[in-house]
């Protein structure tokens, strides 16, 4: 029989493994402009040029490196957006006309 000394880390061990489900997310797909533009800046030459700088085993040069393609991407991505004349999500701008 289980005295209560021996079932209270049971529970503990058990309630330390109960996980809750993730919570849902709201996420608005992409429009076919955004596909487009993230595609492009995917492969934007100045995206390439800093990645030409990666020396795999150097972790400092892999974090500057990336985070220097991350800002390019991104910075390729909101030009793409602004060329096809799509708003940028998460602020406030100006529509322009077509």
């Amino acid at each position: 029989m289980m005295t209560p000394t021996r079932l209270l880390p049971l529970l503990a061990l058990l309630a330390a493994c109960a996980t809750r489900p993730p919570p849902i997310e709201n996420v608005v797909p992409d429009t076919p402009v955004q596909t487009a533009c993230r595609a492009e800046s995917k492969r934007d030459p100045a995206v390439k040029a800093v990645l030409e700088q990666l020396n795999p085993g150097n972790w400092a040069n892999e974090q500057r490196v990336n985070h220097e393609a991350r800002v390019a991407e991104l910075r390729a991505y909101r030009e793409c957006m602004r060329r096809n004349g799509a708003p940028l999500p998460g602020g406030v701008e100006a529509l322009r006309p077509l």
